[in-house]
């Protein structure tokens, strides 16, 4: 948590971006696993509730009425029997003051407070819910239906989180340094004990290990797998083989604020001339987006011209023909590239998608393109800024049924050279992933420590070599 002036000066200044009305953020509740008192711990809190009201306790509510410069943290203080179990928690009033909230209720409260601020003349604001306890608070509260609360939701307060969550503030790229230093820790200890024989599951598990024990959880479940063309293959129990790629995307969080990084290593230690020449094409696109991303220049952009370049070399291979822009302006390069360059990142690994990717990764220039395959998945296309966080994360990948359907239906046969497609069937998938910072005339990886990603760098790493 930062300082109390933080918390106090953010909301002063959504009160003055959104203009007036009543804004409810809730936190986040406890999740059971599979019965009411075994839940997922610890508690992960709404990001948003965090940016603007600080506590991590589970079952708070915050309010502020713009209209009467109030403000409000509602929550049941716990009792003697929660103590005994879990330990003292300090009381809503004293949680309130921490941030400089001056107003405090019971839960209970909740629309009896919002109804005598609220009138038919004054927007009660609220954000997308996400999850489903929350949305039966909120059609409790507002008697909207989870089903219509999406689209209910105020675009004014949207718009007003985005702006401010985007560029991110001093002590928060300090605190992602922090935890992309600890990814460090994570993707190096992968690197370090994979190995024909292990299994998938083993080597995630103490990559997660390094999460909880440095940091204060994973980010997001990590992705491990021999199979790097699922894009989020879980780990299994699958050994690992000797000449086969594994893909390893992992992250932490403290605080909300968190890490994503993603390396291709092989599994006994050095690549094949032919995993080479693919691992060496996300290479160059990684390192292209790193010369060109800085504040003014159009994310969409970048990403199209790492499409273009990846189409260039996939030709040299006799993966792909025809005229390169052509090529890209049909789709075609999506068949090895089937997402988007990167997202944004912060207190969310994708930052505040979750308040919808037309308002987080787009704007009034820029508009996305939900209709192409791959172009559709371009969560973020909009012009930077200084203060962004963002993703660097090309990657191609064999996608054995996407291939079939695509030769079945002759789609952008005049670009794919299906035959030479065929010989990498089994390939796999090939993704290198690192956070960068947005700076004017330039920007810079987060973190002070790189995770190594250069073919050399990696095989004199995964062979205990001194680099």
């Amino acid at each position: 948590m930062f300082n109390k002036i933080t918390y106090i000066r953010r909301r002063a200044e959504l009160k003055r971006l959104v203009g007036n009305g009543v804004i409810v953020f809730f936190g986040n509740n406890e999740s059971p696993m599979n019965y009411p008192a075994n839940v997922y711990a610890p508690m992960r809190q709404d990001s948003t509730f965090l940016y603007y009201f600080g506590q991590k306790r589970e079952g708070l509510v915050g309010i502020i009425d713009i209209d009467n410069d109030q403000e409000w943290l509602l929550g049941n203080d716990i009792d003697v029997d929660d103590i005994v179990w879990m330990g003292y928690t300090p009381s809503v009033s004293d949680l309130a003051a921490e941030v400089g909230v001056s107003k405090t209720a019971p839960l209970g409260q909740l629309a009896e407070i919002v109804n005598s601020k609220s009138s038919s003349s004054r927007h009660l604001h609220f954000l997308p819910p996400y999850r489903h306890d929350t949305m039966i608070q909120l059609m409790d509260l507002t008697g909207i239906h989870p089903s219509k609360q999406k689209e209910a939701a105020s675009v004014e307060l949207i718009k007003a989180v985005v702006k401010m969550r985007s560029r991110k503030e001093l002590q928060e790229i300090d605190l992602i340094d922090r935890v992309c230093d600890i990814g460090y820790e994570m993707h190096i200890k992968a690197m370090d004990i994979i190995a024909p024989g292990k299994t998938e599951r083993e080597v995630a598990g103490q990559v997660d290990g390094i999460a909880r024990s440095l940091a204060q959880g994973n980010s997001f479940p990590t992705i491990f797998s021999q199979h790097g063309e699922i894009m989020h293959g879980s780990p299994s129990d699958a050994l690992m083989e000797e000449g086969r790629l594994v893909i390893c995307d992992a992250g932490c969080e403290i605080d909300g604020y968190a890490s994503d990084n993603t390396r291709t290593m092989p599994v006994g230690g050095q690549f094949t001339q032919k995993q080479r020449d693919i691992y060496n094409i996300v290479v160059e696109c990684h390192d292209y987006v790193l010369d060109v991303a800085m504040a003014g220049v159009k994310w969409a952009d970048v990403h199209f011209a790492v499409a273009r370049m990846m189409t260039e070399r996939l030709k040299e291979l006799g993966l792909m023909k025809g005229d390169v822009d052509e090529a890209v302006a049909a789709g075609a390069h999506a068949m090895f590239f089937p997402h988007g360059l990167g997202h944004m990142m912060g207190l969310d690994v994708h930052d505040m998608e979750g308040l919808g990717q037309i308002y987080v990764g787009y704007d009034d220039e820029t508009r996305p393109n939900l209709e192409q395959f791959g172009t559709n998945c371009l969560r973020m296309g909009r012009r930077l800024e200084t203060g962004f966080v963002v993703s660097d994360e090309p990657g191609i990948y064999f996608i054995p049924h996407l291939i079939d359907l695509w030769r079945k239906e002759g789609h952008c046969k005049d670009f794919l050279c299906f035959d030479k497609i065929e010989e990498y069937r089994d390939f796999g998938g090939i993704r290198i992933e690192d956070d960068i910072l947005i700076m004017e005339g330039g920007c810079r990886f987060m973190g002070h420590k790189r995770i190594p990603y250069h073919p050399k760098d990696v095989e004199e790493r995964m062979c205990n070599l001194p680099f």
